[in-house]
């Protein structure tokens, strides 16, 4: 099944976004110039998410992406929810008192966030009023904490992180009268989400990653080269730390069991992840709760289904690993993307690759032809087809766009051959997700001039 270009384009271009950042927000000049977002679906319907929104209270950015398994119900609650429990873990004290009185006396409450959405990204109207109950219950709780001093950014990361996912067990727990929210709430429960968060203020960068997914800076070197700098750890067998990290939370007698086949009791891929409480709720807890629950979980066999081993749960946590790091003028881009990008792409190439992009320079390779005789003609056959080549990969008006064109399009030497890219985006649904995964990324662009700036103010 043969697509044509414009076929192709239309596909990869459905779920495109593109954000820039105005010069002055009135606060402060933003270190962010914008940034490009998009996804491309394997499942159907697509178990990633992504968010991002700038802090209308404090200062900086958030960006995020979400890998769901089981289902989308978690990523789609965590991709809704979890940047107001950043946002106001980082509230001032005073801000949090004003916010709390505006609800009391039924005022208009301060916007917190300002989001910054493609209109495919859904949000369950059914279930606002419970995740804000939720909401203002931590908030309630930070201003009778209140210590008087100012929040860390690590530390709110961490806060809003593991209180989000308290507050998705607890709901279930609690179920719901309307049987409608009630089953909302377990399906959010018992499905899971990873989630990649970057914080941008200034030049400093704070990413929160719990599970696989993936932040990468693209840094341009001297000789106008890119490199790529890890901004995360994956949560998963291959990370000898977070194997060594589960082995010493549970009793020796359990050592051979916990990762088998490289997962988590040998079922799940991800050691850290919201939602999944079949790996963190007791069993007498799991039963009670599905029992009580609507017929349609009744009818779940994932949920009904206990672990093998399953002896001194949790074995899962939400908590994020948070890496700092402070922006220089050479750090151009930053990269998040759920585990489908880097399933089949290097970070050497996706920084070369977003770098040539937003630069509109290729670093070009010498074409090699091997010691064969080649003639003057077909040494221009060869020239001639590099320019057209470099002509259409910049046709992408979106950094994303452009690099999921690559991930799903690209031959042996590096470059996209679109017969590849047409038969792989014209799998059957049931069968795509045999080839790939859902795709999801943000680029963002960051101002070296106001990097630099703040770096000679200091």
């Amino acid at each position: 099944f043969y697509l044509t270009p414009p076929q192709v384009n239309s596909i990869l271009k459905a779920n495109e976004y593109s954000f820039k950042v105005p010069e002055f927000d009135g606060k402060n000049v933003s270190s962010v110039l914008g940034f490009d977002s998009n996804q491309l679906p394997a499942n159907a319907p697509i178990e990633d998410r992504r968010s991002a929104a700038t802090c209308l209270q404090t200062r900086g950015m958030l960006l995020g992406v979400f890998d769901g398994h089981a289902g989308c119900a978690c990523a789609q609650a965590v991709s809704e929810r979890l940047f107001y429990y950043i946002a106001v873990s980082l509230l001032p004290h005073e801000t949090l008192l004003e916010i709390e009185d505006a609800v009391e006396s039924g005022r208009a409450l301060l916007p917190i966030l300002q989001w910054h959405k493609h209109p495919n990204d859904y949000f369950s109207k059914e279930a606002s009023k419970l995740y804000f109950n939720s909401l203002r219950t931590y908030w309630q709780e930070l201003i009778d904490l209140n210590s008087g001093e100012t929040t860390d950014v690590k530390e709110a990361l961490i806060n809003a992180f593991k209180r989000l996912d308290n507050d998705i067990s607890l709901e279930a727990q609690v179920g719901d009268s309307n049987s409608f929210l009630n089953y909302l709430v377990l399906r959010v429960a018992f499905s899971g989400a990873t989630a990649c968060v970057a914080h941008v203020d200034g030049v400093d960068l704070h990413i929160a990653n719990t599970g696989d997914s993936r932040a990468m800076l693209g840094v341009q070197e001297e000789d106008g080269s890119w490199s790529a700098v890890n901004l995360s750890y994956d949560h998963n067998a291959q990370n000898k730390n977070e194997v060594e990290r589960v082995k010493t939370e549970h009793p020796k007698s359990e050592e051979k069991n916990l990762v088998k086949q490289d997962r988590l009791l040998g079922l799940l891929m991800p050691f850290r992840a919201f939602g999944d409480v079949k790996f963190k709720w007791s069993i007498d807890l799991q039963k009670r709760v599905i029992e009580s629950g609507p017929d349609q979980l009744n009818e779940n066999e994932y949920a009904k289904f206990i672990p093998p081993n399953y002896h001194t749960p949790p074995y899962l946590t939400a908590e994020p690993e948070v890496i700092y790091h402070r922006l220089r003028p050479q750090d151009k881009f930053l990269v998040l993307a759920t585990d489908g990008l880097w399933e089949t792409m290097h970070r050497q190439d996706v920084a070369r690759i977003v770098g040539e992009y937003l630069t509109g320079v290729h670093h070009q390779q010498p074409i090699a032809v091997g010691g064969y005789k080649v003639t003057l003609g077909q040494m221009h056959g060869l020239l001639t087809e590099r320019r057209a080549r470099i002509s259409s990969e910049f046709e992408d008006q979106n950094a994303a766009t452009h690099l999921i064109r690559h991930a799903v399009g690209h031959n042996e030497f590096g470059t996209v051959d679109h017969e590849r890219l047409s038969k792989m985006l014209s799998l059957p649904e049931e069968l795509a997700r045999m080839y790939r995964d859902d795709i999801t990324i943000i680029v963002v662009q960051f101002n070296s001039h106001v990097i630099g700036a703040c770096q000679d103010e200091e």
